[in-house]
């Protein structure tokens, strides 16, 4: 009896079990969709669904919504919308002993507010760094101190940009090598347009904003309130330069990031994920503030889902930039499987 026992916990052991693991290549984070994965009105998730070919469903109880796999060792989750949503569902899908996700790539691609000054709407950026901007002190905008340019004071400080600047988790970057890598690889993809982001992109002096969609290096800042607005765009600006010791270029603003890489950070530590593994592109649905002539809050009320002016445009270069990268991992995994950044 003794050796039966001691035979079925060799077969047991964690090497074993962790032979046993589907060994992942590429994640592929969305952050919503609007309907079924397939077949209607896209989100973030469905081109990648339909054109990746993830047609294996695998259930994802603990998570948002179920995860979908293919063939070629890439699997695809959809978060859910917010941080709160995005942490949960990554951690979950990195502690899910069905998979083997020590060599895998993430690539976190979803849509975004863009400020003019850097992008046009259409175009597609990879970031650096990516910036809270939930975790803070705030005042409301009717007692702000009149020598003081934002009533959000960051955390632990008595007033706005105080230094030394305290490190409470408000900034992550990611490799720079492997950013780099991602962005040379794609900056040539062509990127679709069309007459009603050019009429929109024209109302704009700022010459990135005029350009036709492009491919560019850019920094996201991550907060769950939708913000909109240019004295807020100029709050990012500033936030972003003092979380990143000047080193990072607010461009793109979304809202799930920070709690995928607070996940993934966590993750590394226990070894289940290789942090210099992950890239995340944000794609230009729509400008971060109004056209010239119009307030904020008509230009915030036009901005619901699906009515983005470059809504569809957004989905489609986050598709096409992303699936370069993606093709590129899988076609020469054996160079990037155990590739040192």
């Amino acid at each position: 009896m003794r050796y039966v026992l001691a035979f079925v916990l060799f077969l047991w052991t964690p090497q074993v079990e962790a032979q046993r693991r589907i060994p992942i290549k590429v994640v592929v984070v969305a952050m919503f969709e609007r309907g079924a994965d397939t077949g209607d009105q896209p989100g973030e998730y469905q081109y990648c669904v339909e054109r990746e070919k993830l047609d294996r469903v695998i259930p994802f109880p603990q998570g948002y919504h179920d995860l979908r796999m293919n063939r070629d060792g890439v699997l695809g989750i959809l978060t859910g919308v917010g941080t709160a949503k995005a942490a949960a569902s990554i951690m979950a899908l990195g502690l899910d002993q069905r998979f083997d996700l020590t060599k895998a790539y993430w690539l976190v691609a979803g849509i975004a507010g863009v400020d003019p000054a850097d992008a046009s709407l259409g175009s597609a950026a990879w970031a650096e760094y990516v910036v809270d901007g939930d975790l803070a002190h705030e005042i409301d905008a009717r007692e702000i101190p009149k020598d003081w340019k934002t009533g959000y004071v960051p955390l632990r400080k008595s007033f706005p940009y105080e230094q030394p600047r305290a490190d409470s988790g408000e900034c992550y970057r990611l490799n720079p090598k492997l950013v780099d890598w991602a962005f040379h690889l794609t900056e040539r993809v062509a990127l679709g347009d069309d007459e009603k982001m050019r009429a929109e992109r024209e109302q704009f002096t700022s010459a990135n904003a005029r350009r036709p969609p492009f491919v560019l290096k850019g920094d996201t800042l991550s907060a769950s309130t939708f913000w909109h607005g240019s004295l807020l765009n100029e709050w990012a600006n500033d936030w972003v330069k003092y979380h990143t010791g000047g080193k990072g270029n607010y461009v793109t603003t979304a809202m799930e990031d920070t709690g995928t890489m607070q996940s993934l950070t966590f993750l590394a530590k226990a070894g289940r994920v290789d942090i210099d593994r992950v890239l995340v592109l944000r794609t230009a649905s729509d400008f971060d503030q109004p056209v010239p002539g119009r307030s904020a809050a008509e230009s915030l009320a036009q901005n619901k889902i699906g009515q983005y002016t470059g809504y569809y445009p957004a989905l489609e270069a986050a598709w096409r930039v992303g699936h370069v990268v993606v093709l590129k991992l899988v076609q020469e995994w054996n160079q990037y499987r155990d590739a040192k950044w």
